[in-house]
């Protein structure tokens, strides 16, 4: 029965990974060209936030609505934690990466120096 459970909570997961607009959208985020878009993106919490409101308005009469709020609720929460997060990532990458060029940069300088190279001094003009 575990596995059936399991099985099926993937499967589902899975579904809504692929095909859903806000999951799709969050996984381009969360790419590298995507990082920087992740702040603006906190702007999309506002209009599922107005529509949260609304549904739970139309959810008093009865109905399907309260299911449409949670759900609006859901995907304000989504790109709210979202800004933060891939702003983060995208700090540490950069980081990241002007280490990796400071590195190589310094690897070049003492291949340079081992094999006899020498390079302008930029400070001294001819």
């Amino acid at each position: 029965m575990f596995a059936f459970v399991w099985a099926v909570s993937v499967r589902t997961g899975m579904f809504i990974r692929r095909f859903m607009p806000t999951s799709r959208l969050l996984d381009a985020l969360h790419t590298r060209r995507g990082l920087k878009w992740g702040l603006p993106a906190m702007l999309l919490a506002v209009p599922y936030g107005l529509f949260a409101a609304a549904f739970a308005g139309m959810a008093e009469d009865g109905g399907w609505f309260s299911a449409l709020a949670l759900l609006c609720v859901w995907n304000a929460c989504k790109f709210l934690v979202a800004g933060p997060v891939t702003a983060i990532r995208l700090l540490h990458l950069r980081a990241r990466e002007a280490r990796s060029r400071r590195i190589l940069a310094m690897l070049e300088l003492e291949a340079e120096a081992e094999a006899g190279v020498r390079r302008p001094d930029p400070a001294i003009q001819h």
